[in-house]
């Protein structure tokens, strides 16, 4: 018997002619495969409001627990943070660390003691350090941003990175604090009520633990609960999932509890070798002041994963920390071989050749970061210097006036300020340099550089008064500096308080052992004081 063909008005499939649109979960797949969460999170809100309809009850059930799957991670994707590349340590961990393995570590051995380096890099004179003692690196990483206080005092003090009213925490730097990104993404209350949930029975529906899991821990932030559901789905799979080794880790490590963070990186690695486990256990040694360990780790990675850039780049970044800045630079220059746009690796070279006294070479390096669209206020501050220093004056001023036409903040605004009275005074215009260092001031009240640089303006001058208190000011803003201490030490001597100059002359040699003048003064004094 023939068919009949279709009626008018009906496609051949039996739906109504001209219907174009999506299955509501099909067009929430299709919202999450294009990263547009918000969307993807209303569709299965609307999906698991939906009134039962005439569905059969299992594939309700079925299609109930995939909205609720994509809501999950949709939600998660919203507020998620990568657990690799966050390491910023808050006061607790640094004063509070009972994870010290020597009080006295030996030098090349430890991230805390400035100075243990062997690299031969350049001096203080040349390369500005950080409150730690380390060279300021050419690319901002949370590790590099607070720093390591060595006083409560000086931790105080740290530069606030996370745009709040206290210094940066653990909590505050990097990961949302708990139950407010719930707030953020769902303003009707949480999605999900933690207290209620049955942890055991989700763990034994593997797909549905590992969404719920990541929720829990990026979204709710939610450590605890997020370390017993770990703990009962690697019990359930009987622990052969690396997975869940991996996660209990990352738990451990947010709670502070390093060693056994440790073991769970170590069992995850014998079952599956992944270059994620290999970063998060570096992660591990370096916070308990191993970097040595951290090297080998690395070391060996590479030889399961040749040519893997983030294990090369991570080996760079703790011989920069170690102020082996000869090594580091080997190894950034391998992280180009394999992936030539690497922003981190291009900046920290050029940032080498710039305090290396190869401003021309360092040009060509943010020339290329410029040519790969970075286009910010860092970058063409860099540039600005690098023509200046490479006397290619006609860049310098265009460079920094865009510099500032970018700047997103008053410490960015505050950092071309300086650089610019640092071009005053190199083309000799005083006068310039004063205001821009009193503007350096203006948008950065604790610039420690610019007061000890006004104080120098003012000694010549004459204004001996006015120079004490800048240089008093700089020297409690920065005791790591060596400048201010020997400024002071200078103009000490000069009025003849020569126990305030052997005092600060004291505290220049310990933040700058090389110094030669410093050296010198303090031989000068001893024999002003043996003739007493």
């Amino acid at each position: 018997r023939p068919r009949s063909a279709p009626g008018p008005g009906r496609s051949s499939r039996g739906a109504p002619a001209g219907e174009m649109g999506l299955e509501p979960l099909f067009q929430a797949w299709s919202y999450f495969r294009r990263r547009k969460f918000r969307e993807c999170a209303d569709v299965c809100s609307q999906l698991l409001e939906r009134p039962l309809g005439e569905q059969t009850f299992y594939f309700l059930l079925i299609l109930i627990q995939a909205a609720w799957n994509l809501k999950t991670r949709a939600l998660t994707e919203m507020v998620y943070v990568d657990e690799i590349d966050m390491d910023q340590e808050g006061i607790a961990e640094i004063i509070l660390d009972e994870n010290a393995i020597a009080q006295v570590a030996r030098p090349g051995t430890s991230l805390k003691l400035p100075g243990t380096g062997q690299g031969g890099g350049p001096s203080p004179a040349v390369r500005p350090v950080t409150q730690s003692g380390r060279p300021i690196t050419g690319f901002v990483r949370p590790s590099t941003q607070s720093g390591r206080p060595s006083t409560m005092e000086q931790a105080i003090r740290t530069p606030r990175t996370a745009l709040t009213a206290r210094p940066i925490t653990s909590a505050s730097g990097g990961y949302v604090r708990p139950g407010t990104a719930s707030m953020i993404t769902n303003p009707d209350g949480p999605f999900i009520n933690l207290s209620r949930l049955n942890l055991t029975k989700y763990a034994q529906k593997p797909k549905l633990a590992k969404a719920l899991f990541e929720y829990i821990f990026h979204h709710e932030n939610d450590i605890k609960n997020a370390l017993d559901l770990a703990a009962l789905a690697t019990e359930y799979a009987q622990f052969k999932d690396w997975w869940w080794k991996v996660q209990i880790g990352k738990c451990y490590y947010r709670l502070g509890l390093y060693r056994e963070a440790e073991k769970q990186f170590k069992s995850a690695l014998k079952q599956q070798d992944m270059v994620d486990t290999i970063l998060y256990l570096a992660k591990v040694y370096l916070r308990l002041d191993q970097p040595v360990t951290a090297l080998n780790l690395f070391k060996q990675g590479l030889e399961r994963f040749p040519g893997e850039v983030t294990l090369i780049c991570g080996i760079a970044r703790i011989y920069e920390e170690m102020n082996n800045i000869s090594s580091a630079a080997e190894y950034y220059k391998d992280v180009l071989k394999q992936d030539n746009t690497h922003v981190e690796a291009i900046a920290c070279i050029g940032s080498n050749h710039f305090y290396s006294d190869q401003p021309e070479i360092a040009l060509r390096f943010y020339r290329r970061l410029l040519q790969m669209g970075v286009y910010n206020c860092q970058l063409f501050n860099n540039l600005g210097l690098c023509c200046f220093y490479a006397q290619q004056y006609d860049m310098t001023l265009s460079s920094f006036e865009r510099a500032l036409f970018l700047a997103e903040n008053e410490e960015e605004t505050a950092d071309v300020w300086y650089n610019l009275g640092h071009v005053a005074v190199g083309i000799g215009d005083l006068n310039l340099a004063y205001q821009c260092f009193k503007l350096t001031l203006v948008n950065n009240n604790d610039y420690a550089e610019a007061y000890n640089n006004l104080a120098v303006l003012e000694m010549r001058k004459g204004h001996t008064e006015q120079a004490r208190a800048l240089l008093q000011t700089a020297s409690s803003l920065a005791p790591h500096m060596y400048e201010p201490h020997f400024n002071v030490a200078i103009l000490s001597e000069k009025v003849g308080d020569l126990q305030r100059s052997y005092t600060a002359a004291q505290k220049s040699e310990e933040a700058f052992p090389g110094h030669v003048d410093t050296q010198q003064l303090m031989k000068q004094l001893k024999e002003h004081f043996a003739m007493l």
